[in-house]
């Protein structure tokens, strides 16, 4: 069972979070008192965290950057802010994701799956061919060359990998995407997949990724 650190100063709303979490089959700590919280974040021994940005000790933020030099524990931003900005500094500070408030559970739930998949991964060895898979850097790396992957191709390099030997088919590759809250119409989808294979190509996998009759793609 994962657990969950929630960082969250309203009382409503902390209770909330941990209810709904502990539903869907999540362990959970939710400290009221945020003084030491740097300290409690790194006790916490947490799979993932929730942190609040409008903390009324510390930004959310500062306390991200503080925390991403002792660890690299995934994070989720959850916040009021709608700000652009806010979201880039976030990310620039570590978050793995971000989401406003108020937030759908449903979409919620999805975020932290998929953190979470994406965590369990980056820790698992995984190797294509001579390739180290590091998701959550979104790299495919080897000991003379580094492949940097965007979000969307590491996406989608992940699932072909998963099912290696069998067709994805475009659906699964978009509903996967979506999964993650990345929005991609179907030319979209064609753009990624032929970056992700021109890389591939790049460093000498030539036909890694092959197109099976308009259906999808498969990872040889």
């Amino acid at each position: 069972m994962s657990k969950i650190y929630i960082i969250e100063d309203d009382r409503s709303i902390r209770t909330e979070l941990s209810e709904l979490l502990r539903n869907a089959g999540y362990e959970t700590e939710a400290p009221s008192e945020l003084e030491n919280i740097l300290d409690g974040m790194i006790a916490a021994n947490a799979d993932l965290i929730l942190l609040d940005i409008n903390l009324p000790i510390v930004n959310g933020e500062v306390l991200l950057k503080e925390f991403r030099k002792s660890s690299d524990t995934p994070v989720i931003m959850v916040t009021s802010r709608t700000s652009e900005a806010d979201e880039v500094l976030s990310m620039s500070y570590g978050a793995d994701d971000y989401i406003t408030k108020p937030y759908n559970p449903t979409i919620l739930l999805l975020r932290i799956s998929a953190v979470l998949k994406r965590s369990s991964r980056s820790t698992a060895n995984q190797y294509y061919k001579d390739l180290k898979i590091n998701a959550a850097k979104g790299a495919l790396t080897s000991d003379d060359r580094e492949l940097i992957l965007t979000k969307n191709e590491m996406i989608i390099f992940q699932l072909l990998f998963d099912r290696q030997g069998e067709i994805v088919t475009r659906d699964e590759l978009m509903t996967a995407l979506w999964d993650n809250n990345e929005f991609i119409n179907d030319n979209a989808l064609t753009v990624n997949v032929s970056r992700l294979r021109a890389k591939l190509c790049e460093a000498g996998y030539n036909d890694a990724v092959e197109t099976r009759k308009k259906q999808g793609y498969i990872l040889k």
